[in-house]
């Protein structure tokens, strides 16, 4: 097998010619390639509107060690390829007398339990929210309207908040140990296509995603696993220094020995009862702000060099700032051709996120444009103080938009933000064809000061922000485009300290995935779901669960 690098196919055309650009580089007949597979995919649009795919290929070819010589010293073009298994730790020697209990089953729980029920582990998940199918049917009537189930929302569910996004599943963590390649494989193997195992930009989609957490809920139960929803866990039993057992609603205790925190980053009273409990915790930096929305057919003609981008589907953006008091200002979640949702979790609170489905179709591009905040802007020095900062600017947002979604046009943000008292604030909606991007949301919206919600430092960092990325995408800045918020929950704001084992100051307690501060984003909570998998599996010798372990493997 080798390695070829940087092989490049016009946008367009048929991936067979994949085998004939193989046979072109390596200077051999075709009937000489004996197979190609896809390593990697990304889109050149260095010479737009001329649009290539690069692709990284993994090719069996007659005669390899012969053909390989005729490359050395170019073995940045052509090489053997250097990959990594990925494998699962032997099992401990302890026996496993009572099932692990994993606390929360977005991407960190779900993965958690599903490697430990797929190597002979007796393991009980517990969600507070719903199953997907009844959690996607609350959150569509939330968003058409506006009663909010607390316990069931674009937060709190089965899947995690992740479900309710663009289902994006690049990760910028380091995959030394092949657990990435492992999450994307798994996706594929509960119903992903199989591009997200070499697109260098992969998604899923929104009205895809839900089906896959499903599915992987049902093989877990297949595989023994207990699994329950409307599980909300309202305390802890420790008894010298250790877990016993996790207590839920008023008076279930459930006895285990090893509890995973993969809780999520919203569920605020979790946080409460766990700092009650003296497990070891500190605020952490976050990043706050606001979506902005574009029209899509600027932004592929800003990146693809035409407004129909065809085959290569909606175009996505990455902008980053510096701002010159020494605040970063990013892009965040972009959702091309998707909508802005309303993600609230809490009564007389209004968070928003970005949502796109798999075909990406939707008019406008948005974004999150959001402003680092650190412990000293919290005004405390508490471990939850970042969950007061976010909750009184998502109590500004509920109230400027009267419970929707509160929008502005940067124009006026923009001078509002300056004391502009010159600009004349436009009362009416504008209305359909008079040729400016109008919100696409899921849930109501309001026109609004939307300068009013986050602190003036902020406000004019995004601004400052949004002058920068104006220079970097054409029309970004433009007065028309749309502002809206609060993007309050894009990480926790807290991180729940874990040592080398993995394990917090209460032992057999696992902070696990993003809510517990080590993720962000569906691929790296996933990823930290497995590890935490690893860490107890390689303690505990496995039950069995009805399934003996050479049975189960990847």
């Amino acid at each position: 097998m080798l390695r070829l690098n940087q092989v490049k196919v016009r946008a367009g055309q048929e991936p067979a010619d994949l085998n004939r650009c193989a046979a072109e580089i390596l200077r051999v007949a075709p009937r000489d390639i004996l197979g190609v597979k896809i390593v990697r995919r990304s889109i050149d649009a260095r010479k737009k509107p001329d649009i290539f795919y690069s692709y990284t290929l993994d090719v069996e070819v007659r005669e390899q060690e012969r053909v390989l010589r005729r490359f050395r010293g170019k073995e940045n073009l052509v090489s053997r390829p250097q990959t990594v298994t990925y494998t699962f730790p032997k099992p401990g020697e302890t026996p496993q007398d009572q099932p692990v209990v994993i606390v929360g089953m977005g991407p960190a729980g779900l993965f958690c339990g599903y490697y430990l029920a797929l190597h002979g582990y007796a393991v009980t998940l517990l969600e507070r929210g719903k199953c997907v199918e009844e959690r996607q049917k609350d959150v569509e009537r939330f968003w058409e309207t506006g009663r909010l189930d607390t316990e069931s929302n674009v937060q709190f569910g089965e899947g995690g908040a992740g479900t309710f996004s663009d289902g994006k599943l690049n990760t910028l963590v380091k995959d030394r140990d092949g657990r990435n390649k492992e999450v994307l494989q798994t996706f594929v193997r509960f119903g992903a296509d199989e591009s997200i195992c070499y697109d260098a930009k992969p998604h899923i989609g929104t009205d895809v995603l839900g089906g896959i957490v499903s599915r992987m809920r049902q093989e877990i139960i297949r595989l023994g696993g207990i699994v329950r929803f409307s599980a909300c866990v309202t305390g802890l039993r420790v008894e010298n220094g250790r877990v016993t057992g996790v207590v839920l609603g008023e008076n279930e205790t459930i006895p285990c020995r090893q509890v995973v925190l993969a809780c999520g980053h919203s569920a605020r009273d979790t946080f409460s009862m766990l700092f009650e409990e003296h497990v070891n915790m500190e605020a952490k930096a976050f990043a706050v702000g606001l979506r902005v929305e574009h029209l899509q057919a600027m932004i592929n003609l800003s990146q693809y060099g035409k407004e129909d981008p065809g085959v290569l589907g909606a175009a996505p953006y990455k902008v980053t700032a510096r701002t010159g008091g020494g605040r970063g200002v990013y892009s965040f979640c972009m959702c091309p051709g998707g909508y802005v949702v309303n993600a609230s979790s809490e009564e007389g609170r209004l968070a928003v996120n970005g949502m796109s489905c798999s075909g990406r179709d939707g008019t406008n591009a948005n974004s999150a444009v959001i402003v680092t905040v650190t412990p000293a802007d919290f005004g405390s020095d508490h471990p939850l103080a970042g969950i007061e900062f976010q909750r009184r600017l998502e109590e500004k947002a509920y109230e400027l938009g009267g419970g929707r979604i509160p929008v502005q046009r940067y124009g006026e943000f923009k001078a509002k933000v300056a004391g502009d008292r010159a600009w004349e604030v436009r009362q009416e909606n504008p209305k359909d064809g008079e040729g400016l991007p109008m919100p696409q949301c899921r849930g109501g919206f309001a026109w609004a000061d939307v300068s009013r919600i986050l602190p003036k430092s902020c406000n004019e960092a995004i601004v400052e922000g949004m002058e920068s990325f104006g220079r970097q995408i054409d029309g970004f800045d433009r007065p028309d485009t749309l502002l809206s918020g609060v993007e309050s929950r894009t990480s926790s704001p807290v991180r729940i300290c874990r040592d080398d084992t993995l394990q917090a100051n209460v032992r057999g307690l696992y902070p696990c995935g993003e809510g517990a501060g080590y993720a962000g984003g569906i691929v790296s909570a996933a990823m930290d779901g497995i590890r935490v998998a690893e860490a107890i599996a390689s303690k505990l010798r496995p039950a069995k669960n009805g399934k003996e372990e050479t049975d189960t493997g990847n």
